[in-house]
């Protein structure tokens, strides 16, 4: 059986605030990380372990200080902004705690944000993709609707629909059930393995939710700026 494709590699990534300055201070320290086509993993660690430096770092919002991370296969710590920006646009998709729906867009403006960034006015064929994700998460019905007219859970799910509508390689979730009760988390959560499963995508959850962790078939520890479990890839299964 072959190896499942390598999606993000991180290697001996360090990060640094503030250099050469009294204020200096390294909050990652040699990461080495390896996530596969497939995996579903969850990030874990108290805070101030360097979990959201870290993030910022795999989603291509910032850069190391030292070290090389690949997406795709594709070294990126050198790559200037647009090029970062089109690469992250390309390959990342996002989700956080808190939604960030766009209030004055509709539901399904906002799901095809991503592809009007990326080229302007949607086409029939964005439209059509669009439309699906909403359907797959439940919200086929609100298409037309405001951002505001929706409940918190049902904004998550807009948001996981339209953190996919590009079908990125990767995709991202920083603490994406924070500020949803038991039952709405358990339901956003189903859809994170579901997609998972039915895209092949890896998806990284930073969560404090031990029961969110655990519901992963991989969990990476990252304890003061370092990873102490789980750093190689685990056998993930690919989508067909």
């Amino acid at each position: 059986m072959s190896e499942p494709e390598e999606v993000l590699r991180l290697a001996g990534v360090c990060k640094v605030y503030n250099p050469g300055t009294p204020q200096e201070t390294e909050v990652l320290h040699g990461i080495d990380l390896r996530l596969a086509r497939g995996e579903l993993s969850a990030l874990i660690g108290p805070s101030g372990s360097g979990k959201s430096t870290l993030l910022n770092l795999i989603g291509l919002l910032d850069s190391p200080s030292a070290g090389e991370l690949y997406l795709q296969g594709r070294a990126t710590r050198e790559l200037d902004d647009r090029a970062r920006t089109r690469l992250r646009n390309e390959a990342i998709g996002f989700v956080f705690q808190f939604h960030h729906l766009i209030p004055a867009f509709s539901v399904l403006d906002n799901v095809l944000m991503p592809l009007m960034i990326r080229h302007g006015k949607p086409s029939a064929e964005d439209i059509e993709r669009a439309r699906g994700l909403l359907a797959e998460v439940g919200l086929e019905g609100f298409a037309g609707k405001k951002a505001t007219e929706l409940s918190g859970g049902q904004q998550q799910r807009v948001a996981i629909a339209r953190a996919l509508v590009t079908h990125p390689a990767l995709l991202l979730a920083d603490e994406p059930t924070g500020n949803l009760d038991t039952h709405t988390a358990e339901n956003v959560f189903e859809l994170f393995r579901r997609f998972n499963a039915q895209f092949g995508c890896a998806v990284l959850v930073v969560t404090h939710d031990p029961r969110l962790a655990a519901g992963c078939p991989r969990t990476i520890e990252l304890v003061d700026g370092r990873i102490v479990g789980a750093p190689g890839a685990a056998s993930a299964p690919v989508a067909p």
